[in-house]
């Protein structure tokens, strides 16, 4: 994870990839998906054992915050 001051600050990075530009969020949208609980119980003893219960939660956030596009599916395996 890397931060930036500021968009333009983003575009001169060297390692700036436009195909990934989906995948930039802002520092309040990162606060909202770190407070799910997909990240806020991964110390729970049986954190594993619900871990697909945080999923959709996660997916809702990303979905509220705009992030729906391609590059945040979640990749199937193929038969």
């Amino acid at each position: 994870m890397t931060f930036f001051r500021s968009e333009e600050h983003l575009e001169r990075w060297a390692q700036y990839d436009l195909k990934t530009e989906e995948g930039i969020i802002p520092i309040g949208d990162l606060a909202k998906l770190f407070s799910c609980n997909l990240f806020r119980r991964r110390m729970d003893k049986d954190y594993m054992s619900h871990f697909r219960e945080y999923g959709p939660e996660f997916m809702d956030v990303l979905q509220k915050i705009g992030k729906t596009g391609p590059f945040w599916a979640i990749p199937r395996k193929k038969a």
